[in-house]
């Protein structure tokens, strides 16, 4: 059997959204239970972030956001296909039935899509480490070519890839959540080619939506590991029949874990334009930044010889 090494990126998504967020993925990445950060370009909070992430050395990415709140880019503040009649972005099931009705410019998402990275690099000082999509937008039907084509550009190596091991057995998640998030997973599974096509990577296993919010624990976390894990040896030992034992033993999986700590947002402070959403101000953030930081989840990466890491690191 194949003894895997584990590289463990826990991404701590939303980074910018407020004061609140940044403290909390801050607090997690100096306690080691956040190796890596997602920034919101169009948060509130997102210049003080990056100020953060400088201060504190944080492998940080883009979260590039065009369901939620206003456009980075000046041109498109006024009559872009990318905005509702009150003049913000769809929203994360707007911006999808827009989608599917053929009514969004592709030309306006490639155009979103480089300010944010430009704002990213004028905040940051570097082009993203990673780049992945708020509220799962970059594997979207013809987004995921758009999407793959700026960061062909930009030369950004590592996305994200929303296919979790396990996730049709996880009887806790409710039916309409897992009717959203089995979309999720069908746009995953069309995206890899065009992904692949254009030299982008991510790591070889995804985590988090079985764990989001209120369904994060550590239990929950360390069966979402041992399963993938499981799922990865399988599949290598299949492969790798015909390598040699000194060969096999060698195998590195990288996983990535997405998470979203902080502390709840206090209205009217917070959001990307149009104040904060609900999952942001209710206790699930709090919840998962005391899971993450449960002394109980460190102790496991330890004794599996998990190590964390980030991107940049890969």
């Amino acid at each position: 059997m194949l003894q895997a090494r584990v590289k463990l990126i826990v991404t701590g998504d939303d980074f910018g959204y407020c004061p609140k967020r940044n403290q909390g993925i801050v607090e997690c990445f100096l306690a080691g239970a956040v190796s890596n950060v997602s920034l919101l370009v169009n948060g509130s909070a997102a210049p003080d972030a990056a100020q953060l992430a400088r201060r504190h050395n944080i492998p940080i990415g883009l979260h590039a956001n065009l369901s939620e709140g206003s456009p980075v880019s000046k041109a498109l503040k006024k009559n872009s296909s990318l905005l509702n009649k009150d003049g913000f972005f769809h929203g994360k099931m707007g911006f999808r039935t827009v989608l599917a009705k053929g009514l969004l410019k592709m030309s306006e998402v490639k155009q979103e899509l480089t300010a944010q990275v430009d704002l990213f690099r004028e905040l940051t000082g570097h082009v993203p480490h990673h780049m992945d999509g708020h509220q799962h937008v970059h594997v979207l039907p013809e987004v995921r070519r758009v999407f793959a084509q700026v960061l062909e550009e930009y030369g950004i190596k590592y996305t994200r890839v929303p296919i979790e091991p396990g996730l049709h057995s996880c009887a806790w998640i409710e039916p309409p959540l897992m009717d959203f998030y089995l979309g999720v997973e069908k746009d995953s599974l069309d995206t890899v080619d065009v992904f692949t096509r254009h030299g982008i990577r991510w790591a070889d296993i995804y985590i988090g939506l079985s764990t989001m919010g209120k369904s994060m624990s550590v239990s929950n976390i360390q069966s979402a590991i041992d399963t993938a894990v499981a799922a990865s040896a399988t599949k290598e030992n299949s492969l790798m029949t015909q390598f040699s034992p000194q060969h096999q033993q060698s195998r590195t999986v990288t996983i990535e874990l997405m998470v979203h700590p902080g502390y709840p947002t206090i209205p009217p402070v917070g959001g990307c334009g149009e104040g904060p959403d609900d999952f942001s101000q209710s206790w699930e953030r709090l919840h998962e930044l005391q899971t993450l930081m449960n002394p109980e989840l460190q102790s496991y990466y330890k004794t599996r010889n998990i190590q964390l890491c980030a991107f940049k690191d890969l």
